[in-house]
């Protein structure tokens, strides 16, 4: 099951480890929870050696999650939703292996491009360009952070 507790609350510890709150990026437990009931959302959370580790309650895994990515897929395409590395596993390629493993899923879904969006600014975007992202597009003043400062949203999108 998607929904799975276990799941969501891997998912959490490296939400709550990898988004600075300044920003107001991450997303809360009952946010995740509620994108896992739809069966079009995918989710993958990984160790620090980039092994999936699933959250069934029936297979106890005690590893640490070290990164995670969500998904949701619509006809041909997919949307990233957010992805993490906790800070003390990232400089390790974690980042690459979750963009890996979501195209490798993705394909099978029958996609044929992902996308995201992402503040303007943020450091991931070196990640994303390594991989093949490209800039498709920008909505103006689009996030605001808790401080009140607007920041530009870019779109990426990558042909798989």
């Amino acid at each position: 099951m998607n929904n799975c507790p276990h799941l969501v609350a891997r998912i959490m510890t490296v939400m709550d480890a990898a988004f600075d709150p300044a920003f107001g990026e991450a997303w809360n437990t009952r946010q995740v929870s509620d994108a896992l009931t739809m069966p079009s959302t995918h989710a993958l959370v990984i160790d620090d050696a980039g092994d999936e580790i699933l959250g069934e309650p029936s297979s106890p895994d005690l590893r640490v999650p070290a990164g995670f990515v969500l998904t949701r897929h619509a006809a041909d395409e997919e949307e990233l939703l957010l992805i993490a590395v906790a800070p003390k596993f990232r400089g390790r390629g974690l980042g690459r292996t979750l963009i890996d493993r979501l195209v490798r899923s993705a394909t099978e879904r029958g996609t044929t491009r992902i996308f995201l969006e992402m503040r303007r600014g943020n450091p991931a975007v070196h990640l994303y360009k390594r991989v093949g992202f490209e800039p498709i597009g920008e909505r103006l003043n689009y996030y605001r952070l808790t401080n009140g400062t607007q920041v530009d949203a870019i779109t990426f999108g990558l042909s798989i």
